[in-house]
């Protein structure tokens, strides 16, 4: 799971990590000081930023640090009762938790960069 870092992005919200620091496709983790944890799944050039948070049982999703995705990658998998998320909106396609889907946290890239929109300095 990723540190946040300080970094601001010229154009205003929060860098997170490096692009490449994120497989494709797959997640990475963050968990910032004062806000919720959540995760980044990219797809190619695109990225999609969740809150680590199952809305069945409020449990984090993965099972081990940055694992998020269905072993085929094609969907965003729940560690504790297996509900699967489309990557695309967060809507849950199969499980428990049908009509339900994941809290969403914008986030799109910047140059190289994943970067957090609507953060101000301090949470």
């Amino acid at each position: 799971t990723g540190a946040v870092s300080d970094a601001s992005a010229a154009d205003g919200g929060h860098v997170l990590c490096a692009l490449d620091d994120i497989p494709d496709p797959g997640g990475k983790g963050f968990t910032p000081a004062g806000r919720p944890p959540f995760f980044v799944v990219r797809t190619g050039d695109r990225v999609r930023g969740y809150l680590n948070t199952c809305p069945h049982q409020g449990t984090p999703l993965d099972w081990k640090p940055d694992t998020f995705l269905t072993y085929d990658k094609s969907l965003i998998q729940c560690s504790t009762p297996w509900a699967k998320f489309s990557i695309e909106d967060g809507q849950c396609v199969a499980g428990p938790c049908l009509g339900k889907s994941l809290g969403s946290i914008a986030v799109r890239i910047v140059g190289v960069n994943v970067v957090a929109e609507g953060w101000s300095e301090r949470p």
